[in-house]
């Protein structure tokens, strides 16, 4: 079982440090914070299950699976959550004016709605 929680340590570990890549190496906003979100969320729950399964190598003792218990209700937590507040963070920089990037410097959508019409 410490086999099965060191590597669910190390691949989330792998995860998060993709995470990081990708907010290193995108070129706008909106693909730098898609890579972390995924990154991040998918890290931190395998690091979470992770240390779930250590904590139970003691032994099933009320304790240990009352802490496992606990970990797992983060990791469903930060699943949930994580997603839900980069979606509304990305909305607001739609809403806000930052376009994503495209090669050619093209904006892919008329933003606001209706602004063809004002002249």
């Amino acid at each position: 079982m410490s086999i099965a929680a060191i590597l669910f340590i190390v691949v989330g570990t792998l995860f998060f440090a993709t995470g990081v890549i990708g907010l290193l190496r995108f070129p706008d906003f909106y693909s730098r914070m898609q890579a972390t979100a995924k990154g991040d969320t998918l890290g931190a729950v395998l690091v979470l299950a992770g240390l779930a399964l250590y904590n139970l190598h003691g032994g099933f003792s009320t304790g240990n699976v009352l802490v496992s218990l606990k970990l797992m209700f983060i990791a469903v937590f930060w699943f949930v959550a994580t997603p839900t507040a980069i979606h509304a963070l990305l909305r607001a920089a739609f809403d806000f004016g930052i376009m994503p990037w495209t090669k050619d410097g093209e904006s892919i959508i008329e933003w606001p709605p209706g602004k063809e019409d004002i002249k």
